[in-house]
């Protein structure tokens, strides 16, 4: 059984050029052609709650699972999912610092045929101490997951290679590779990733760069290809 998933960082549909245009995002999920996708950065106006994801969400057939963490003057921001795969558990997990900017997950449990997946989406604070409080929370639902294919994607903002929320999930997930993802015209920067245990299952990964997904947000999508054993 294959499986596609991404995590892209949309930035309020604000491209990298400073235009805001949702259809270009659009335009970037039905390139992807993804099976389950986590966004971050997404904006939920106040008249029209959930036009922007109803209107993603249409573009790519797949239902909507809305994960906002904050509120300000131009509406609700924060997270979502956006899966073509059967919906069934759906928790949101708090994983604010007090005094910065509120964090949080969306944990999504799901089947692929007769296979269970566990679903994490989620993004982290831009503080080193925030991120390593933020991955040991995620560590431990991960942990106590009894899903065959347990993932972890998101906007990590981890900008060292070598820092201790890494060296943690690798200890979790094994360690990969990690496409540049950051800023989207020239990236250099893997602040996109993607976790996936059983590390076999993930066949390939990579970032999505077209045309339209350099202009579309500041961040390029993360791709991974999953290939899973059904029971």
């Amino acid at each position: 059984m294959r499986l596609r998933v991404a995590t892209y960082n949309i930035h309020r549909a604000v491209g990298s050029d400073g235009r805001t245009d949702p259809n270009r995002v659009a335009e970037v999920l039905r390139e992807l052609d993804a099976d389950i996708v986590a966004l971050q950065e997404v904006g939920f106006g106040d008249e029209l709650p959930g036009e922007l994801l109803d209107h993603l969400g249409r573009s790519m057939r797949a239902q909507v699972v809305e994960g906002p963490t904050m509120h300000d003057q131009r509406g609700h921001y924060g997270n979502a999912v956006l899966t073509r795969l059967p919906i069934g558990a759906v928790r949101r997990l708090d994983i604010s610092v007090p005094g910065r900017e509120p964090r949080g997950a969306v944990l999504l449990s799901t089947t692929a045929d007769d296979v269970t997946v566990d679903l994490i989406a989620t993004h982290l604070g831009l503080r080193p101490a925030e991120r390593r409080g933020q991955v040991r929370q995620l560590l431990k639902r991960v942990e106590r997951s009894t899903a065959q294919v347990r993932i972890l994607m998101g906007d990590l903002n981890e900008w060292f290679l070598w820092g201790r929320p890494i060296r943690w999930l690798e200890r979790t997930f094994d360690r990969r590779a990690a496409p540049a993802t950051f800023p989207a015209r020239r990236p250099w920067l893997a602040l996109d990733r993607l976790w996936v245990t059983p590390p076999n299952a993930l066949e390939r990964l990579y970032a999505h760069d077209s045309p339209t997904s350099r202009r579309a947000s500041d961040h390029l999508p993360l791709v991974g290809e999953l290939r899973i054993a059904s029971k």
